[in-house]
């Protein structure tokens, strides 16, 4: 998944990033609210990470203004501010959760994959196609009684597919779901990936299947 952090603190923004990085997920980095529209306007995310105090505004200001151009892209803040009445206000803002700094960075992963779970209506990290479960907190795949390990990047690719099924996907999309602005890649990448992935459904009731000239989609066999 896509997720962008607006933090001015560069070493936090750092770590975070690479944390995040290991778990196969791509992040666009802004270190002020200008930069951060910047990236909106060019893309679109499944979550944001949002500091309050930045260098060019009241990151309360930039949460208040997503929510009245009704956008429902999540939102997690990230806050020095540990007073009750800050974050009761966060969240009547529009926040879906926050975090008090310092955290500890397995807690954020763990909010994020609630907050992200909210999102897409289910009560768990598992999602079933078929006869095929998608576990995204182990990273594994489950079809009849074999257990089949995920790369991180084909978990996230996995993990578009599952949340839609049957709908198509054009490898542009999903490069802006997988790859941030930093990494340079090309379209041969999902190529790559959906090789791999059809590898591992081999022999399942699910497949991905090649729509000529428009990209791809998870089908079901009858």
């Amino acid at each position: 998944m896509r997720f962008l952090l607006i933090e001015d603190n560069a070493d936090l923004a750092k770590a975070v990033i690479e944390c995040l990085a290991l778990d196969g997920h791509a992040i666009d980095h802004a270190a002020d609210l200008v930069s951060a529209q910047a990236c909106m306007d060019v893309a679109s995310y499944d979550l944001i990470l949002l500091d309050i105090m930045l260098p060019d505004g009241d990151g309360r200001d930039f949460l208040a203004q997503h929510r009245e151009a009704a956008n429902r892209t999540p939102v997690i803040v990230l806050t020095a501010r540990s007073q009750v009445s800050d974050r009761v206000g966060m969240l009547d803002l529009g926040a879906d959760d926050y975090l008090t700094k310092p955290f500890d960075f397995s807690e954020l992963e763990a909010r994020i994959r609630a907050v992200l779970r909210r999102q897409g209506g289910v009560a768990n990290n598992t999602r079933t196609v078929g006869e095929v479960v998608l576990d995204s907190t182990n990273g594994t795949l489950r079809i009849g009684g074999d257990t089949l390990a995920l790369r991180n990047r084909e978990l996230r690719l996995l993990e578009v597919f599952f949340a839609s099924p049957e709908q198509i996907f054009s490898k542009s999309h999903l490069m802006d779901r997988l790859f941030s602005f930093e990494e340079e890649v090309s379209e041969n990448a999902i190529e790559v990936y959906i090789a791999r992935l059809r590898r591992k459904l081999e022999g399942a009731n699910v497949k991905i299947e090649t729509v000529r000239g428009l990209g791809y989609r998870l089908l079901v066999d009858a």
